[in-house]
């Protein structure tokens, strides 16, 4: 794919000091004390930027799309998590003369993974990254919302969904949220749900399905890898069907799948790798893009028309080859 390099150095630094910075930092995302250390962090850096903070949710989106509509070259640092990511991507998307990038201040960053395992500290040297290359990366249309990672629907999604709830009751901490979550749904609620998906050749119609996950990128769910060689910048996305199964069953495949080993289980896992998915049920069905919760009866997912341009560290690397191994 079409990459623009930057040279380190001094060419390096005058392109810097040519293009607005703009960071849009969260301070509701992560651990309080990360904000503060950010803080300090762009106190010392040796180039002109501006910073502003997020007091609700939109504001992310609203102040990137302030910083596009002036037409200047602008790099865009989404500091917080993969929701305050896609706030971003959907304000900068289709705008050629915007750059945007995650600074990994929220608990999961999911998205970030695909640069490897070190992802966090290569990230955290911003010196690097305001220099670093940017790749025009896809884009997922979920029913007019944009997504640059996962979107995903069925247990999985109503267990994401779920947790924003648990996170308020006293003394649950973010792991113990979790575990209610899937407890609620995997043991009371029941795994599967009828419903009906189009995606290539394979129709399934209004049958009990576990999840179905549409894949740009290769991380969900605080560490899900469903299709380890899936690419971002390859106009294709990987969509993954799950059949009915029991929970035992469930529990016993979790894992398999997280691991990206769907390949193994075509027998339970359908997989299709194309451009558009469409999926609906007689129920409201809870959809998560890139974190962000979505409920409808009937959802077209698609590859965007629009890209959007990705910046990362020069030693930073999202081939599957060098970010993960797949098995």
């Amino acid at each position: 794919m079409e990459q623009m390099s930057v040279k380190s150095g001094r060419n390096g630094m005058e392109f810097v000091r040519t293009m607005r910075h703009l960071f849009i930092i969260n301070p509701a995302a992560g651990k309080r004390r990360t904000t503060q250390e950010l803080e300090v962090m762009l106190d010392k850096l040796s180039f002109p930027h501006e910073v502003v903070y997020t007091k609700q949710a939109g504001d992310a989106r609203r102040f990137t799309e302030a910083a596009v509509r002036t037409g200047e070259p602008v790099r865009i640092y989404a500091c917080g998590g993969d929701g305050t990511l896609n706030e971003v991507v959907n304000g900068a998307a289709g705008y050629s003369h915007a750059a945007i990038t995650n600074v990994p201040k929220g608990t999961g960053n999911d998205f970030l993974k695909i640069f490897g395992p070190n992802c966090r500290s290569l990230f955290y040297n911003l010196e690097e990254l305001a220099i670093g290359p940017e790749t025009p990366f896809d884009l997922i249309d979920c029913n007019g919302h944009l997504g640059i990672d996962v979107v995903c629907a069925g247990v999985d999604a109503r267990v994401a969904a779920d947790v924003h709830r648990y996170k308020d009751w006293w003394l649950v901490s973010g792991i113990g949220a979790y575990i209610l979550a899937l407890a609620e749904n995997v043991l009371f609620k029941g795994i599967a749900r009828p419903i009906s998906v189009q995606m290539g050749d394979i129709q399934w119609e209004n049958q009990p399905a576990c999840l179905l996950c549409v894949c740009n990128g290769r991380y969900y769910g605080g560490g899900f890898m469903p299709v380890g060689d899936a690419m971002p910048d390859d106009g294709i996305l990987d969509v993954l069907l799950v059949k009915k199964v029991g929970r035992f069953t469930f529990l016993r495949l979790v894992d398999k799948y997280a691991k990206g080993l769907y390949r193994q289980y075509p027998e339970l896992i359908l997989s299709h790798h194309g451009q558009e998915v469409t999926f609906s049920a007689q129920e409201e069905i809870t959809a998560v893009v890139d974190g962000e919760v979505m409920r409808d009866t009937a959802f077209t997912v698609c590859l965007s028309e629009k890209k959007v341009n990705f910046f990362y560290p020069a030693g930073a690397g999202y081939q599957p080859s060098r970010a993960v191994k797949i098995s």
